[in-house]
């Protein structure tokens, strides 16, 4: 009788972002013992693991250095996780980080970050520590990526990117993209026309992202001024945390286009489960970004019933296809030309955001989660089937030779 699976997860450098989402989300939806899976086993510091749901095949471990500092967690990673999975029992590692020089086998990774093998939008950040870590990242990656037995892509656009950069990958090469989390599905909302909307009644545009040099934040506030210029009744809405060069930048374009602050309102960071909150309040939404692997904001903001405007660049029109409308995130006069399309036609915007709020029902955390663990499981089943057969043929006794001789 086959025994059931055991899968070991390295969360040694999951502290907070997607990385952490990803896996609340991913583990919350799973339902391992359907693929042979008995218990999953995940290493991970104080925080990571207290923000994941208990469950009863859920294995919890919190060895002291992942609450320290990098040094200590990557030597951790390095020297004592191939070890601990051993102890586990683990058939199969998973490293959803992207970095591993462990010499446990069978390794799973995943892509999740495009900005080390973008080197175009590398330049953006100077000569920085923030360019420095990305080069360190698409060394580390790039080894792992290329000896890890797979590699879990988001989308087709960020596969072909990173592939640019590592060459072939000797390893299955799937694409699973991340879900969605249900409660940022809202009824579409009835469009009107802008004549609808005034100074004390704007029609608002929500742009959620960290506040960074790729997501061109500045541009979109130049855009929205324009218009404004026009005399259309807008305020624009910006969420998330902030790259401090970056945030210095889009205070120097508000302070210009907008000194009083009569329009645009900056949140900072919001709690993942409030987000949904704000998309209920807006009118349209926009995404901007130049470097992404899976944009879950773009996902959120076509759940919440709202018309896209959206960049034309990497993965945004393999997720959005043809439900929005595109622009050059780099060019405010193209980014004001997308809104005004939208936003002076309430039966485009209609007919947008019907099809948007459509094609994000495509992507769900439980297809994701059986997705991803019926490949772990392909995976490990494979290489336990393999090093079976390798014992039984190292194992099996030499036949005589003719003469008596062995």
């Amino acid at each position: 009788m086959v025994s059931p699976l055991v899968v070991g997860i390295d969360a040694a450098n999951l502290r907070r972002g997607g990385g952490v989402t990803h896996l609340i989300e991913l583990l919350g939806a799973a339902e391992p013992m359907r693929q042979g899976i008995s218990r999953v086993v995940i290493w991970g510091g104080t925080q990571t693991l207290a923000a994941l749901t208990d469950r009863p095949w859920l294995d919890k471990r919190h060895p002291s250095e992942l609450d320290q500092g990098v040094l200590q967690r990557t030597l951790w990673q390095r020297f004592k996780l191939s070890k601990a999975g051993r102890a586990a029992g683990c058939d199969l590692l998973f490293v959803p980080g992207g970095s591993y020089a462990g010499s446990f086998r069978p390794v799973v990774t995943m892509s999740q970050n495009l900005l080390p093998f973008e080197f175009g939008e590398l330049r953006r950040y100077g000569w920085s520590s923030t360019t420095l870590k990305m080069l360190l990242l698409r060394w580390t990656q790039s080894r792992t990526f290329r000896r890890a037995d797979a590699v879990i892509f988001l989308t087709q656009a960020a596969k072909a990117s990173v592939l640019r950069v590592t060459g072939p990958l000797a390893g299955q090469c799937p694409i699973i993209p991340h879900g969605l989390n249900p409660r940022f599905l809202m009824p579409l909302k009835a469009q009107q026309g802008i004549d609808a909307y005034e100074t004390g009644h704007p029609y608002r545009v929500i742009y959620v992202s960290i506040i960074d040099q790729y997501k061109h934040q500045w541009q979109v506030v130049e855009a929205v001024a324009a218009l404004r210029r026009d005399g259309w009744p807008l305020a624009l809405d910006l969420v998330g945390p902030a790259y401090a060069p970056a945030l210095a930048r889009l205070r120097d374009t508000i302070a210009r286009c907008d000194p009083r602050g009569d329009w645009v309102h900056y949140h900072g960071a919001v709690a993942y489960t409030d987000l949904h909150k704000l998309y209920a309040q807006a009118d349209l939404g926009l995404f901007a970004s130049s470097c992404e692997n899976m944009p879950n904001i773009l996902l959120e903001t076509m759940a919440a019933g709202l018309p896209v405007a959206c960049s034309d660049r990497g993965p945004m029109p393999e997720v959005l296809g043809d439900a929005g409308v595109y622009f050059d995130p780099e060019r405010p006069a193209d980014i004001a030309r997308a809104l005004r399309e939208l936003i002076a036609s309430p039966a485009l915007r209609a007919e947008k955001a019907q099809a948007s709020y459509t094609a994000a029902l495509a992507f769900d955390w439980r297809r994701c989660a059986d997705e991803t663990f019926g490949f772990l499981a392909g995976v490990a089943k494979r290489s336990r089937e393999q090093n079976l057969s390798n014992i039984n043929f190292c194992s099996f006794p030499a036949w005589p030779s003719v003469d008596g001789e062995s």
